[in-house]
């Protein structure tokens, strides 16, 4: 999101190196903000407004829905930004805005999938451990963590992003400009980190325990219940769009994800026959 920097070396003033380009086409992004507002606002309703209590895995599913939502939400100002060739058409207070929502968004995002994931773990590979701490409390409790570390971690956005004029190309530029090129360098190993390697370790943990011990169980003639089955199968689709999707590119799975729900989700299903029913 904020392009490719160097700085000078008196000033420390950033020169931009690379272009800031979206993977999608112009239109392709109004169309998978608009629809990706539509399907998560969807999600959302059924999940907060349906009669029953949401589940821990809902629970996760539903923060997960709202950190989509705004990925979608902020995706129109990138899209201006690149129709306009990366001269940024807002104001700075919108730059700063923008890029931390989004920054929150990706880190909450990733994380609510690991949540979910070590959720599904506990409950199939240590089910007695999973009865005591699978609690909705403590969801909620989780959930708050994350949007907490998020905002702690979008808090450079918040502070460093400025516009810059750019006058080689007559253009003003939305970016994160720290002060120096050891700064840049601890942001990106630390997104990298955080947003990217410590992640996928837990998903593939996660996701190579829970595939072990359903083989493990049909092998010994123990078939999993039927709705161990329906949430492993969810929750190991939604891990196999991050691991397909966030790679490329963040916003993908803000539109694939909800589908995945109502596709594979019969309880989500469910609820929404009974949503539509009210």
């Amino acid at each position: 999101m904020s392009g490719n920097q160097s700085n000078t070396g008196e000033d420390h003033c950033p020169t931009i190196v690379g272009s800031n380009k979206l993977i999608f086409p112009i239109g392709a992004g109004y169309v998978a903000s608009v629809t990706g507002i539509i399907f998560n606002l969807f999600v959302l309703m059924v999940f907060c407004l349906h009669k029953k209590a949401c589940t821990v895995t809902e629970i996760y599913l539903s923060n997960l829905t709202g950190t989509q939502l705004l990925l979608v939400c902020g995706l129109p100002f990138y899209t201006d930004y690149d129709k306009a060739d990366n001269d940024w058409p807002f104001s700075e207070s919108l730059c700063k805005l923008v890029q931390a929502v989004m920054s929150m968004s990706a880190f909450c995002n990733i994380y609510f999938l690991v949540l979910a994931s070590l959720d599904c773990y506990v409950a199939l590979v240590h089910p007695l451990f999973h009865e005591l701490m699978s609690r909705p409390f403590n969801a909620k409790l989780g959930c708050l963590f994350v949007w907490s570390f998020g905002l702690v971690f979008a808090f450079p956005n918040f502070i460093y992003n400025k516009l810059i004029f750019n006058p080689q190309s007559n253009l003003t530029h939305c970016l994160l400009a720290l002060t120096s090129l050891d700064q840049y360098v601890l942001y990106d190993v630390r997104v990298i980190i955080f947003n990217f390697i410590i992640p996928v370790i837990i998903i593939l943990f996660c996701a190579v325990r829970i595939t072990q011990t359903l083989r493990k169980r049909r092998m010994e003639g123990l078939n999993p219940q039927r709705t161990e089955q329906k949430t492993t199968t969810l929750i190991l689709a939604v891990l196999l769009a991050f691991l397909i999707c966030w790679v490329p590119a963040h916003v993908t799975s803000c539109v694939l994800n909800p589908i995945l729900y109502v596709i594979i989700g019969k309880s989500f299903r469910n609820r929404t026959k009974e949503f539509f029913k009210q």
